[in-house]
């Protein structure tokens, strides 16, 4: 199959982006007011509860744009309610679905601006590799963390929602 790799990309994408959606979902039953919880902050010179969500969707929405050739506009990091966290969920989810890239996309040399005058250049495997998914699962985590902190039920099963479907659970 010519979109192997590809496809598994976008269900990792998409799994990960249902993991975040689960953990927001976990958070709006246990806190009356998720909107306040945007502003929370794992150490104080962290980003926001609500930047981590824009952070996560910017790793799949930005390599479905590279794939079809658009420039790369990541979302506002200024996430401060619920519906627009849910809404960017949402815009990510529809891109990554959209990606109709073949494998020989990752055959390409990827461009990554790493802030004002710093970038570096990597073929398209080792972007996904050791850029795009250590980010989404390093924002993942950090709003996982934070809703943990604050008091949130949530423990690894909810992190690893993608892997329920394979769980066999023996009988004692």
């Amino acid at each position: 199959m010519a979109n192997k790799e590809i496809s598994e990309i976008k269900r990792i994408f998409t799994t990960r982006l249902d993991t975040l959606d689960h953990i927001l979902s976990v958070g709006e039953q246990h806190f009356p007011d998720m909107d306040a919880i945007m502003q929370e902050r794992l150490a104080e010179d962290m980003y926001p509860f609500g930047a981590q969500i824009a952070f996560v969707c910017n790793q799949p929405l930005g390599f479905a744009q590279w794939c079809a050739g658009q420039p790369i506009e990541n979302l506002s990091k200024e996430v401060d309610s619920l519906a627009t966290a849910r809404l960017y969920i949402a815009q990510s989810r529809e891109q990554v679905g959209a990606i109709a890239a073949d494998d020989s996309k990752l055959e390409e040399i990827k461009r990554i601006g790493l802030g004002p005058g710093r970038h570096c250049e990597l073929p398209a495997r080792q972007y996904l590799n050791d850029f795009l998914m250590p980010n989404l699962y390093f924002h993942i985590s950090i709003a996982y963390a934070i809703l943990r902190k604050l008091g949130a039920p949530i423990g690894k099963l909810d992190f690893m929602t993608y892997l329920a479907p394979h769980v066999v659970v023996e009988e004692a």
